[in-house]
Protein backbone atom coordinates (compact mmCIF):
# COMPACT_ATOMS: atom_id res chain seq x y z
CA UNK A 1 0.00 0.00 0.00
CA UNK A 2 1.71 3.44 -0.78
CA UNK A 3 0.96 5.90 1.99
CA UNK A 4 1.83 10.01 1.58
CA UNK A 5 4.29 10.77 4.71
CA UNK A 6 6.41 13.27 5.86
CA UNK A 7 10.35 11.87 6.15
CA UNK A 8 12.81 14.10 6.32
CA UNK A 9 16.27 12.02 6.12
CA UNK A 10 17.62 9.74 3.93
CA UNK A 11 17.76 6.14 5.87
CA UNK A 12 20.21 3.30 4.58
CA UNK A 13 20.22 -0.45 4.85
CA UNK A 14 22.69 -3.14 4.73
CA UNK A 15 23.89 -6.52 4.13
CA UNK A 16 27.21 -7.79 5.40
CA UNK A 17 28.75 -10.83 5.09
CA UNK A 18 32.64 -11.14 6.67
CA UNK A 19 34.87 -9.42 5.28
CA UNK A 20 33.20 -9.22 1.90
CA UNK A 21 30.54 -6.06 1.72
CA UNK A 22 27.21 -7.47 1.21
CA UNK A 23 24.27 -5.06 0.33
CA UNK A 24 20.58 -4.81 -0.87
CA UNK A 25 20.51 -1.71 -1.10
CA UNK A 26 22.78 1.10 -3.09
CA UNK A 27 24.44 3.90 -5.33
CA UNK A 28 27.38 5.02 -4.75
CA UNK A 29 29.78 3.74 -2.36
CA UNK A 30 32.59 4.69 -0.45
CA UNK A 31 35.82 3.48 -1.24
CA UNK A 32 36.56 2.10 2.08
CA UNK A 33 33.37 -0.28 2.64
CA UNK A 34 33.66 0.86 6.71
CA UNK A 35 33.26 4.46 5.81
CA UNK A 36 30.12 6.51 6.49
CA UNK A 37 28.33 8.13 3.61
CA UNK A 38 29.93 10.63 1.55
CA UNK A 39 29.70 14.31 1.78
CA UNK A 40 27.06 14.34 -1.39
CA UNK A 41 24.53 12.36 1.05
CA UNK A 42 24.41 14.46 3.95
CA UNK A 43 22.62 13.61 7.63
CA UNK A 44 22.13 10.24 6.79
CA UNK A 45 20.55 8.06 9.18
CA UNK A 46 21.17 3.95 9.43
CA UNK A 47 18.81 1.55 9.97
CA UNK A 48 19.52 -1.48 11.33
CA UNK A 49 18.58 -4.92 9.30
CA UNK A 50 16.68 -7.32 10.62
CA UNK A 51 18.24 -10.66 11.62
CA UNK A 52 16.36 -12.42 9.26
CA UNK A 53 17.75 -10.01 6.49
CA UNK A 54 21.19 -10.47 7.29
CA UNK A 55 23.53 -13.24 5.63
CA UNK A 56 24.61 -16.12 8.25
CA UNK A 57 27.17 -15.40 10.73
CA UNK A 58 27.03 -11.69 9.29
CA UNK A 59 29.13 -9.01 10.80
CA UNK A 60 28.64 -5.38 10.49
CA UNK A 61 29.36 -3.83 6.99
CA UNK A 62 29.47 -0.87 5.09
CA UNK A 63 26.18 1.15 4.69
CA UNK A 64 24.48 2.52 1.62
CA UNK A 65 23.78 5.88 1.12
CA UNK A 66 20.11 6.85 -0.40
CA UNK A 67 18.57 9.22 -2.85
CA UNK A 68 17.09 12.01 -0.19
CA UNK A 69 13.43 12.71 0.32
CA UNK A 70 10.99 15.65 -0.05
CA UNK A 71 11.20 18.65 2.43
CA UNK A 72 7.28 18.48 2.95
CA UNK A 73 4.45 16.30 2.26
CA UNK A 74 0.72 16.50 0.91
CA UNK A 75 -2.44 15.49 2.28
CA UNK A 76 -2.57 12.17 2.93
CA UNK A 77 -3.91 9.09 0.05
CA UNK A 78 -3.40 5.28 -0.39
CA UNK A 79 -2.15 3.97 -3.80
CA UNK A 80 -1.80 -0.49 -4.09
CA UNK A 81 1.28 -1.35 -6.04
CA UNK A 82 1.47 -3.16 -8.92
CA UNK A 83 2.06 -6.35 -6.35
CA UNK A 84 -0.73 -5.94 -3.87
CA UNK A 85 -2.92 -7.69 -5.42
CA UNK A 86 -0.91 -10.83 -5.74
CA UNK A 87 -0.02 -10.29 -2.19
CA UNK A 88 -3.66 -10.52 -0.84
CA UNK A 89 -4.05 -13.64 -2.24
CA UNK A 90 -4.60 -16.46 0.31
CA UNK A 91 -1.32 -18.37 0.06
CA UNK A 92 1.21 -19.95 2.36
CA UNK A 93 4.12 -17.51 3.41
CA UNK A 94 7.35 -18.21 1.52
CA UNK A 95 10.24 -19.20 4.01
CA UNK A 96 12.49 -16.83 4.14
CA UNK A 97 15.82 -17.79 2.65
CA UNK A 98 18.99 -18.01 4.24
CA UNK A 99 21.80 -15.95 2.18
CA UNK A 100 24.77 -18.21 2.38
CA UNK A 101 28.30 -15.98 1.89
CA UNK A 102 29.00 -15.02 -1.87
CA UNK A 103 32.01 -17.20 -3.18
CA UNK A 104 35.70 -16.12 -3.26
CA UNK A 105 36.87 -14.31 -5.72
CA UNK A 106 40.26 -14.47 -7.26
CA UNK A 107 41.31 -10.90 -7.97
CA UNK A 108 41.91 -7.00 -7.11
CA UNK A 109 38.63 -6.05 -6.59
CA UNK A 110 35.34 -7.06 -7.62
CA UNK A 111 31.11 -6.28 -7.62
CA UNK A 112 27.90 -7.86 -8.29
CA UNK A 113 25.05 -5.80 -8.63
CA UNK A 114 21.26 -5.93 -9.70
CA UNK A 115 20.76 -4.50 -12.97
CA UNK A 116 16.56 -3.20 -12.79
CA UNK A 117 17.65 -1.20 -9.15
CA UNK A 118 21.45 -0.70 -9.81
CA UNK A 119 21.69 -1.80 -5.89
CA UNK A 120 25.16 -3.85 -5.02
CA UNK A 121 24.28 -7.47 -3.89
CA UNK A 122 28.06 -8.12 -2.51
CA UNK A 123 32.05 -6.83 -3.44
CA UNK A 124 35.16 -6.00 -2.64
CA UNK A 125 37.55 -3.09 -3.15
CA UNK A 126 34.99 -1.60 -5.87
CA UNK A 127 35.47 1.69 -5.77
CA UNK A 128 39.17 1.46 -5.36
CA UNK A 129 41.08 2.86 -9.12
CA UNK A 130 42.35 0.21 -11.54
CA UNK A 131 42.83 -0.40 -14.82
CA UNK A 132 39.85 -1.38 -16.82
CA UNK A 133 41.87 -2.88 -19.83
CA UNK A 134 39.56 -3.94 -22.77
CA UNK A 135 36.54 -3.28 -20.47
CA UNK A 136 36.93 0.47 -21.90
CA UNK A 137 35.50 -0.52 -24.89
CA UNK A 138 31.96 -1.00 -23.34
CA UNK A 139 32.61 2.66 -23.06
CA UNK A 140 33.62 3.41 -26.44
CA UNK A 141 30.55 1.46 -27.65
CA UNK A 142 28.14 3.53 -25.35
CA UNK A 143 29.81 6.77 -26.67
CA UNK A 144 28.94 5.20 -30.23
CA UNK A 145 25.33 4.43 -29.93
CA UNK A 146 24.44 7.84 -27.42
CA UNK A 147 26.17 9.66 -30.45
CA UNK A 148 24.22 7.76 -33.01
CA UNK A 149 20.58 8.20 -31.54
CA UNK A 150 22.17 11.63 -31.37
CA UNK A 151 21.94 11.71 -35.02
CA UNK A 152 25.49 12.22 -35.12
CA UNK A 153 27.14 9.78 -36.96
CA UNK A 154 25.02 6.46 -38.60
CA UNK A 155 25.06 2.70 -38.69
CA UNK A 156 26.06 2.61 -42.59
CA UNK A 157 28.75 4.88 -42.10
CA UNK A 158 31.90 3.95 -43.98
CA UNK A 159 34.69 3.99 -41.53
CA UNK A 160 38.43 4.18 -42.53
CA UNK A 161 40.82 1.75 -41.23
CA UNK A 162 43.96 4.66 -40.98
CA UNK A 163 47.33 3.98 -40.84
CA UNK A 164 47.27 5.30 -37.67
CA UNK A 165 44.57 3.00 -35.97
CA UNK A 166 46.47 0.03 -37.93
CA UNK A 167 49.97 1.12 -36.43
CA UNK A 168 48.75 1.53 -32.57
CA UNK A 169 46.38 -1.14 -32.86
CA UNK A 170 46.23 -3.11 -35.63
CA UNK A 171 48.43 -6.76 -36.19
CA UNK A 172 51.81 -5.98 -35.71
CA UNK A 173 51.02 -4.50 -32.39
CA UNK A 174 51.37 -6.84 -29.27
CA UNK A 175 47.30 -6.21 -28.59
CA UNK A 176 44.81 -7.83 -30.11
CA UNK A 177 43.72 -6.89 -33.10
CA UNK A 178 40.47 -7.05 -35.66
CA UNK A 179 42.01 -7.76 -38.91
CA UNK A 180 40.28 -5.03 -41.63
CA UNK A 181 42.95 -3.62 -43.98
CA UNK A 182 44.54 -0.73 -43.50
CA UNK A 183 43.29 2.25 -45.73
CA UNK A 184 39.82 0.48 -46.31
CA UNK A 185 36.53 1.19 -45.03
CA UNK A 186 33.99 -1.02 -43.62
CA UNK A 187 30.33 0.08 -42.55
CA UNK A 188 30.42 1.36 -38.79
CA UNK A 189 27.97 -1.52 -37.44
CA UNK A 190 30.62 -4.09 -38.62
CA UNK A 191 33.88 -1.87 -37.32
CA UNK A 192 32.27 -1.97 -34.24
CA UNK A 193 31.65 -5.57 -34.08
CA UNK A 194 34.90 -5.98 -34.78
CA UNK A 195 36.52 -3.79 -31.51
CA UNK A 196 33.26 -5.90 -29.55
CA UNK A 197 33.73 -9.40 -30.52
CA UNK A 198 37.63 -9.57 -31.37
CA UNK A 199 38.52 -6.87 -29.10
CA UNK A 200 40.27 -5.22 -31.82
CA UNK A 201 42.10 -2.24 -30.21
CA UNK A 202 42.70 -1.32 -34.23
CA UNK A 203 38.92 -0.86 -34.81
CA UNK A 204 38.31 0.95 -31.50
CA UNK A 205 41.24 3.66 -32.78
CA UNK A 206 39.33 4.23 -36.13
CA UNK A 207 35.82 4.13 -34.73
CA UNK A 208 37.03 7.31 -32.33
CA UNK A 209 38.35 8.73 -35.32
CA UNK A 210 35.21 8.62 -36.98
CA UNK A 211 32.99 9.64 -34.41
CA UNK A 212 35.52 12.55 -33.07
CA UNK A 213 37.56 13.09 -35.33
CA UNK A 214 41.05 11.87 -32.88
CA UNK A 215 41.07 9.76 -29.66
CA UNK A 216 41.67 12.86 -27.57
CA UNK A 217 37.87 14.16 -28.49
CA UNK A 218 36.91 10.60 -28.51
CA UNK A 219 37.97 10.84 -24.60
CA UNK A 220 36.76 13.67 -23.77
CA UNK A 221 33.16 12.21 -25.19
CA UNK A 222 33.86 8.93 -23.17
CA UNK A 223 34.64 11.22 -19.88
CA UNK A 224 31.06 13.27 -20.76
CA UNK A 225 28.41 10.42 -20.98
CA UNK A 226 30.74 8.35 -18.30
CA UNK A 227 29.58 10.94 -15.75
CA UNK A 228 26.18 11.12 -17.26
CA UNK A 229 26.07 7.13 -15.95
CA UNK A 230 27.21 8.21 -12.70
CA UNK A 231 30.39 6.91 -12.74
CA UNK A 232 32.45 8.97 -10.30
CA UNK A 233 35.75 7.02 -10.05
CA UNK A 234 36.56 7.21 -13.29
CA UNK A 235 38.51 8.57 -16.35
CA UNK A 236 39.05 7.83 -19.42
CA UNK A 237 42.20 8.59 -21.82
CA UNK A 238 41.62 6.06 -24.88
CA UNK A 239 39.51 4.19 -26.56
CA UNK A 240 40.58 0.98 -26.23
CA UNK A 241 41.98 0.19 -22.62
CA UNK A 242 45.89 0.30 -23.35
CA UNK A 243 47.76 1.33 -20.57
CA UNK A 244 47.79 5.41 -19.45
CA UNK A 245 47.95 6.61 -15.52
CA UNK A 246 44.96 8.63 -16.69
CA UNK A 247 42.94 5.84 -17.91
CA UNK A 248 41.09 3.99 -14.65
CA UNK A 249 37.73 2.66 -13.75
CA UNK A 250 36.13 1.05 -10.47
CA UNK A 251 34.46 -2.50 -10.40
CA UNK A 252 31.74 -0.17 -9.34
CA UNK A 253 31.72 2.20 -12.13
CA UNK A 254 32.21 -0.50 -14.92
CA UNK A 255 28.57 -2.35 -13.34
CA UNK A 256 27.21 0.98 -13.89
CA UNK A 257 28.41 1.11 -17.12
CA UNK A 258 27.22 -2.48 -18.08
CA UNK A 259 24.04 -2.02 -16.85
CA UNK A 260 23.92 1.44 -18.57
CA UNK A 261 24.43 -0.07 -22.15
CA UNK A 262 21.82 -2.82 -21.47
CA UNK A 263 19.57 -0.32 -20.73
CA UNK A 264 19.90 2.59 -23.00
CA UNK A 265 21.23 1.19 -26.07
CA UNK A 266 20.42 -3.10 -26.39
CA UNK A 267 20.94 -3.12 -29.89
CA UNK A 268 24.82 -2.06 -29.08
CA UNK A 269 24.95 -4.48 -26.34
CA UNK A 270 23.56 -7.41 -28.20
CA UNK A 271 26.75 -7.34 -29.96
CA UNK A 272 28.19 -8.42 -26.93
CA UNK A 273 26.86 -12.32 -27.11
CA UNK A 274 28.05 -12.88 -30.77
CA UNK A 275 30.44 -15.78 -30.33
CA UNK A 276 32.90 -15.32 -33.17
CA UNK A 277 33.32 -12.64 -35.86
CA UNK A 278 35.02 -12.78 -39.58
CA UNK A 279 37.03 -10.36 -41.19
CA UNK A 280 38.27 -11.40 -44.33
CA UNK A 281 39.79 -14.39 -43.72
CA UNK A 282 40.06 -14.21 -40.15
CA UNK A 283 37.74 -15.38 -37.71
CA UNK A 284 37.95 -15.07 -34.23
CA UNK A 285 36.11 -16.03 -31.27
CA UNK A 286 35.05 -14.13 -28.91
CA UNK A 287 37.26 -14.35 -25.43
CA UNK A 288 34.52 -14.52 -23.04
CA UNK A 289 34.01 -17.78 -22.33
CA UNK A 290 30.64 -17.83 -20.36
CA UNK A 291 28.70 -17.80 -23.43
CA UNK A 292 29.62 -21.24 -24.21
CA UNK A 293 29.11 -22.18 -20.47
CA UNK A 294 25.79 -20.90 -19.57
CA UNK A 295 23.07 -19.65 -22.21
CA UNK A 296 21.74 -17.08 -19.83
CA UNK A 297 24.70 -15.04 -20.29
CA UNK A 298 24.55 -12.58 -23.27
CA UNK A 299 27.75 -10.40 -22.32
CA UNK A 300 29.65 -8.67 -21.83
CA UNK A 301 33.52 -8.17 -22.13
CA UNK A 302 36.95 -9.27 -21.71
CA UNK A 303 40.16 -7.56 -20.51
CA UNK A 304 44.04 -8.37 -19.72
CA UNK A 305 47.30 -6.54 -20.26
CA UNK A 306 50.34 -7.51 -18.34
CA UNK A 307 49.43 -4.67 -15.64
CA UNK A 308 45.87 -4.81 -15.04
CA UNK A 309 45.71 -8.62 -14.99
CA UNK A 310 42.60 -10.99 -16.11
CA UNK A 311 39.56 -8.82 -16.11
CA UNK A 312 35.78 -9.33 -17.05
CA UNK A 313 32.19 -7.30 -16.93
CA UNK A 314 29.63 -10.46 -17.16
CA UNK A 315 25.96 -10.12 -17.52
CA UNK A 316 23.00 -12.65 -17.54
CA UNK A 317 19.39 -12.49 -17.50
CA UNK A 318 16.82 -15.17 -16.00
CA UNK A 319 13.36 -14.41 -15.80
CA UNK A 320 12.78 -10.58 -15.08
CA UNK A 321 16.01 -10.23 -13.66
CA UNK A 322 19.53 -8.79 -14.97
CA UNK A 323 22.93 -9.12 -12.73
CA UNK A 324 25.95 -7.40 -13.80
CA UNK A 325 29.32 -8.91 -12.46
CA UNK A 326 32.65 -7.09 -12.62
CA UNK A 327 36.07 -8.87 -11.91
CA UNK A 328 39.29 -6.26 -12.01
CA UNK A 329 42.93 -8.03 -11.62
CA UNK A 330 42.35 -11.98 -11.53
CA UNK A 331 44.90 -14.22 -12.18
CA UNK A 332 43.76 -16.25 -15.48
CA UNK A 333 41.05 -16.26 -17.89
CA UNK A 334 39.56 -19.83 -16.45
CA UNK A 335 39.33 -17.85 -13.04
CA UNK A 336 38.37 -14.66 -14.09
CA UNK A 337 35.41 -17.00 -16.53
CA UNK A 338 34.40 -19.57 -13.25
CA UNK A 339 34.42 -16.85 -10.80
CA UNK A 340 32.03 -14.69 -12.49
CA UNK A 341 30.17 -17.70 -13.00
CA UNK A 342 30.18 -18.25 -9.67
CA UNK A 343 29.30 -14.49 -8.40
CA UNK A 344 26.01 -14.78 -11.39
CA UNK A 345 24.99 -17.92 -9.56
CA UNK A 346 24.78 -17.03 -5.80
CA UNK A 347 22.95 -13.64 -6.61
CA UNK A 348 20.33 -15.46 -8.68
CA UNK A 349 19.66 -18.35 -6.19
CA UNK A 350 19.71 -15.88 -2.85
CA UNK A 351 18.12 -12.51 -4.18
CA UNK A 352 14.95 -11.76 -6.11
CA UNK A 353 14.03 -8.38 -8.42
CA UNK A 354 10.47 -7.15 -7.30
CA UNK A 355 8.77 -4.12 -9.40
CA UNK A 356 6.40 -2.29 -7.84
CA UNK A 357 5.36 0.30 -10.76
CA UNK A 358 6.39 0.61 -14.10
CA UNK A 359 7.72 4.19 -15.35
CA UNK A 360 5.35 7.20 -16.71
CA UNK A 361 2.60 5.57 -14.97
CA UNK A 362 0.40 8.12 -12.36
CA UNK A 363 0.92 6.69 -8.71
CA UNK A 364 -1.65 9.18 -7.80
CA UNK A 365 -2.60 12.95 -8.88
CA UNK A 366 -1.73 15.76 -6.49
CA UNK A 367 -2.63 19.49 -5.94
CA UNK A 368 -0.95 21.86 -7.95
CA UNK A 369 -1.52 25.80 -6.84
CA UNK A 370 -1.42 28.77 -9.34
CA UNK A 371 -1.55 26.61 -12.80
CA UNK A 372 -3.66 25.78 -15.45
CA UNK A 373 -5.03 22.72 -14.13
CA UNK A 374 -5.32 21.62 -10.48
CA UNK A 375 -4.42 17.89 -10.20
CA UNK A 376 -1.42 16.87 -11.40
CA UNK A 377 -0.44 13.26 -12.13
CA UNK A 378 2.53 12.01 -10.81
CA UNK A 379 5.06 9.28 -11.01
CA UNK A 380 8.54 8.20 -11.80
CA UNK A 381 11.05 8.18 -14.63
CA UNK A 382 12.23 4.26 -13.81
CA UNK A 383 9.94 1.94 -12.63
CA UNK A 384 10.19 0.81 -9.45
CA UNK A 385 12.30 -1.65 -8.93
CA UNK A 386 13.88 -3.12 -5.53
CA UNK A 387 16.05 -6.23 -5.38
CA UNK A 388 15.79 -8.34 -1.74
CA UNK A 389 16.53 -11.73 -0.06
CA UNK A 390 15.11 -14.34 -2.15
CA UNK A 391 11.13 -14.97 -0.36
CA UNK A 392 11.73 -11.88 1.56
CA UNK A 393 9.54 -9.34 -0.28
CA UNK A 394 6.01 -9.87 0.84
CA UNK A 395 5.83 -7.09 2.99
CA UNK A 396 7.47 -4.35 0.33
CA UNK A 397 5.35 -1.35 0.82
CA UNK A 398 5.73 2.00 -1.38
CA UNK A 399 5.92 5.99 0.28
CA UNK A 400 4.84 8.83 -1.39
CA UNK A 401 6.47 11.99 -0.44
CA UNK A 402 5.29 14.84 -2.21
CA UNK A 403 6.19 18.64 -1.91
CA UNK A 404 3.45 20.21 0.52
CA UNK A 405 3.09 23.44 -2.24
CA UNK A 406 3.83 22.44 -5.73
CA UNK A 407 3.32 25.90 -7.43
CA UNK A 408 3.15 26.16 -11.70
CA UNK A 409 4.64 26.36 -13.91
CA UNK A 410 6.41 22.76 -13.99
CA UNK A 411 7.70 20.79 -16.80
CA UNK A 412 7.22 17.06 -17.46
CA UNK A 413 10.02 15.27 -15.45
CA UNK A 414 10.35 18.06 -12.88
CA UNK A 415 10.98 16.14 -9.44
CA UNK A 416 8.34 17.15 -6.85
CA UNK A 417 8.95 14.71 -4.28
CA UNK A 418 9.79 10.74 -3.38
CA UNK A 419 9.03 7.30 -3.78
CA UNK A 420 10.46 5.32 -0.86
CA UNK A 421 10.11 1.88 -1.24
CA UNK A 422 10.11 0.15 2.84
CA UNK A 423 10.48 -2.97 3.97
CA UNK A 424 8.72 -3.45 7.55
CA UNK A 425 9.64 0.08 8.78
CA UNK A 426 12.93 -0.20 6.91
CA UNK A 427 13.72 2.02 3.78
CA UNK A 428 14.71 -0.24 0.70
CA UNK A 429 15.68 2.42 -1.67
CA UNK A 430 14.47 5.72 -3.02
CA UNK A 431 13.00 6.78 -6.72
CA UNK A 432 12.43 10.37 -7.27
CA UNK A 433 8.12 11.58 -8.14
CA UNK A 434 8.17 13.73 -10.90
CA UNK A 435 5.17 15.49 -12.86
CA UNK A 436 4.07 13.52 -15.25
CA UNK A 437 2.71 16.31 -17.65
CA UNK A 438 3.63 20.08 -17.83
CA UNK A 439 1.56 22.66 -16.15
CA UNK A 440 1.28 25.98 -17.54
CA UNK A 441 0.81 28.78 -15.57
CA UNK A 442 -2.89 29.93 -14.59
CA UNK A 443 -4.33 33.10 -15.31
CA UNK A 444 -4.19 36.44 -13.14
CA UNK A 445 -7.29 35.11 -11.10
CA UNK A 446 -6.10 31.83 -10.83
CA UNK A 447 -3.07 32.69 -9.22
CA UNK A 448 -4.82 35.63 -6.86
CA UNK A 449 -7.15 32.88 -5.85
CA UNK A 450 -4.64 30.24 -5.22
CA UNK A 451 -2.60 32.97 -3.24
CA UNK A 452 -5.36 33.20 -0.68
CA UNK A 453 -5.82 29.93 -0.43
CA UNK A 454 -2.33 29.12 0.39
CA UNK A 455 -2.25 31.58 3.04
CA UNK A 456 -4.38 29.65 5.21
CA UNK A 457 -2.92 25.99 4.43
Amino acid sequence: MIKNRFTSRPWQVTLAAAATVVVGAAVAQNAAPTQAASAAQPAAQEIPVPDTLKPQNATPGATSPQAGGAATTAATSTVAPATAAAQTQATAPTAPTAIAAPPVVTGKAWVILDAGSGRILAGQNYNAKLEPASITKVMTSYVIAAEMAAGRVKANDQVTMTEEAWREGGAGTDGSYSGFPVNQSAPLVEMEKGMVVQSGNDAAIALAQHVAGTTAAFADLMNHYAGKIGMKNSHFANPTGLPDPNHYSTAYDLALLGRALAKDFPTAYSYNSIKEFTVGPITQQNRNLLLWRDSTVDGIKTGHTGSAGYCLMASAKRADMRLVSVILGSDSMEHRASDSLALLNWGFRFFESKTLFPANKPLQTTRVWKGSITDLPVGTLQPVSVVVPRGQGADLKAVIDVQKAIVAPLKKGQVVGAVKVMQGDKLVSTEPLVALADVAEGGFFRRLWDSLLMLFK
